[in-house]
């Protein structure tokens, strides 16, 4: 059924924060009045990952403009996640990436989450956008070899603001700075209207 419009499980796991340090009771809603982008992916020192890890780097301060945390989660161990920071871009690591890693080894996170690929073990590549009371609104979940578009990401983001501060709704293709529509046959009507012109 998916978790959209529920509210987003709550977890306590191991984690590194900042790129160096290791913690061992990382607890997801002690992060207060914030959005957070939530991802799953599969193992470290794997392929496909790290380039979504450093994408998400890319637009890390873009996120936070937006009063977003990024939070990462795989079912490696907080030393894995460690030793894999502490490799350089070059070799296949995520040096450089500062957002929190979430270790998930009792693959507890990926279950409530409903990600968890059972026959391998690993998260598939599940992605949740969470608003300040911690209610998924929106959910994208890939398979293994889909590496994900974070800028699609930042846009949902951007979205879900622009509703909550303008009441109005976001129509197919939407970005920041597009035309909107209030949620009635007039809106559509209006909104139709004007793009066709």
């Amino acid at each position: 059924m998916g978790l959209v419009g529920k509210k987003a499980p709550d977890f306590t796991a191991g984690a590194v924060i900042n790129g160096s340090t290791i913690l061992d009771n990382y607890t997801f809603y002690e992060i207060h009045n914030k959005y957070k982008v939530l991802f799953f992916y599969p193992l470290d020192f794997t392929f496909v990952c790290p380039t979504e890890l450093h994408a998400f780097q890319e637009k890390l301060s873009q996120f936070s403009e937006k009063n977003t945390e990024v939070i990462g989660v795989s079912v490696d161990s907080k030393h894995t996640h460690f030793a894999w920071l502490n490799t350089s871009k070059e070799n296949g690591g995520i040096q450089g990436i500062t957002y929190p890693l979430v270790a998930d080894l009792t693959k507890s996170i990926a279950k409530d989450y409903d990600v968890l690929k059972e026959d391998e073990g690993v998260a598939y590549r599940g992605l949740f956008v969470i608003d300040k009371d911690n209610i998924v609104r929106h959910q994208l979940v890939n398979d293994l070899p889909l590496g994900r578009n974070v800028d699609e990401a930042l846009r949902i983001v951007e979205a879900l603001q622009f509703h909550e501060q303008n009441g109005e709704v976001c129509p197919a293709n939407w970005a920041k700075g597009d035309q909107a529509l209030s949620a009635n046959s007039d809106g559509i009507k209006a909104y139709f209207k004007s793009t066709s012109a």
